[in-house]
């Protein structure tokens, strides 16, 4: 188990691309192999999860291209009834978001396959996908009812149904956007609350049968999809780290360039302007998704409230947030995130454990946290407890500590961020 050392105090100053967007990247492969024709795409994220799904791809049949080194990845797509039988196990790595979606895919291919991942995906819930997925036509068998891998999945003579995506997860819905493609009639999904957009965007450009009025989505089964190329944008949510530890430290100014700005993934950004934080955005691209750059200068933050409906546009965010909250002026309040705990890790039990062990002032409620804010955090010793977006979060805690702070188990960071030590070191002035 690895373990890296962050010193502190210190503030972030420069300039950063964050790597591709690690949702962008994944649907872009399964669109690229479901398409008829080449696709490819320039600032593909290059992370373990992603890599594990390029692939499985690769063992049912789809001839993907990328070089050692470079972030375009060429795609020969083989259709949307293509892809074939895979001669072993499908394994996924830590990508929740790679298995969910795959069985979407999947539940419209008429053959066996299974799919499994390392101990930590294994113990994530899958039945908030397979079970309606059953409800298609798919059958899918594994621990407690399809709901834990190994999960072995035949697909086929799909027909569409209505869902109702309470839990506003993206996950679900695009397993079912996929699925709908392949099935019989109309797959209507409506979401109350809206998640994450990007599936409907690849939907859209590659020519879908898809459409949209407001909260309800409507899928019909597809000929074919066309490909196409495009510049994945910067993620977000690994700008997200620096953009945070920006905000909560005086003196920091950091320019991100090229950062992916959908609106649905945007919500971090609302969040710290709302506790104080100086924030310029400047769009550069509309199609096929918003990009651009953002401009942070630090100060002072004061404490704020994050309800329910706010979670979707910002749930891989709320991490380093609690850290910004642990050091803001007043309380803040963390509530609707229950999602926070079927995540790599329990991510608000392993956040409150963590930032009380360096002198956060923070308490573990049911659906969030509620945290008082201190003037600066003491060094020590952390978990990352399998979780990039923990170890990560710790590490900008050091920003504002009296001294270092050593993060545990920091393989995990290369699930999302492979060159994340490498761009904290470029930004970092130690004071």
């Amino acid at each position: 188990m690895t373990s890296l050392t962050f010193k502190g105090p210190g503030q972030f100053l420069g300039a950063l691309v964050p790597p591709g967007d690690k949702s962008i990247s994944h649907r872009a492969l399964l669109f690229g192999a479901l398409s008829e024709g080449l696709s490819v795409y320039e600032n593909f994220l290059e992370s373990e999860d992603c890599l594990c799904l390029l692939n499985v791809l690769r063992m049912m049949g789809v001839e993907i291209e990328k070089q050692p080194g470079s972030t375009t990845v060429s795609v020969r797509g083989v259709g949307l009834g293509g892809l074939k039988p895979p001669s072993k196990e499908l394994y996924l790595g830590n990508s929740g978001t790679a298995m969910r979606l795959l069985l979407g895919v999947l539940a419209g291919q008429h053959f066996e396959a299974s799919l499994t991942g390392d101990p930590s995906l294994s113990s994530r819930p899958m039945r908030r996908v397979t079970d309606p997925l059953k409800q298609m036509g798919a059958q899918i068998k594994g621990k407690e009812n399809a709901n834990f891998a190994p999960l072995t999945i035949r697909g086929g003579n799909l027909r569409g149904i209505d869902f109702n995506n309470r839990l506003a997860s993206a996950q679900v819905k695009s397993a079912l956007l996929f699925a709908g493609m392949f099935a019989e009639g109309e797959t209507k999904i409506l979401e109350p609350v809206a998640s994450r957009d990007h599936t409907e965007r690849f939907l859209r450009a590659s020519g879908a049968k898809f459409k949209q009025d407001g909260p309800l989505l409507v899928i019909e089964k597809s000929d074919r999809l066309s490909p196409f190329q495009t510049k994945i944008p910067g993620d977000i949510s690994s700008a997200a780290f620096f953009i945070t530890g920006a905000a909560m430290t005086e003196g920091s100014n950091v320019l991100v360039k090229d950062v992916g700005l959908n609106p649905t993934r945007t919500g971090i950004l609302q969040v710290l302007k709302r506790m104080g934080a100086e924030i310029e955005v400047t769009v550069t691209q509309e199609i096929p998704e918003p990009m651009g750059e953002i401009r942070v200068k630090g100060g002072r933050l004061h404490g704020t409230e994050i309800a329910r409906e706010e979670i979707p546009a910002l749930v891989d965010e709320l991490p380093v947030l609690m850290v910004a909250m642990s050091l803001a002026e007043d309380e803040s309040l963390i509530s609707g995130a229950e999602e926070l705990r079927v995540k790599e890790t329990d991510r608000i039990r392993s956040m409150v454990h963590n930032l009380k062990r360096v002198g956060a002032s923070i308490e573990e409620l049911p659906d969030g946290c509620l945290v008082k804010g201190v003037s600066e955090l003491q060094g020590g010793v952390v978990q990352s407890f399998g979780d990039h977006r923990t170890a990560m979060s710790l590490a900008v805690a050091s920003l504002r500590s009296r001294g270092e702070i050593v993060v545990e188990g920091t393989d995990c960071i290369a699930t999302s961020y492979p060159v994340f030590e490498q761009h904290f070191s470029h930004l970092l002035k130690v004071r």
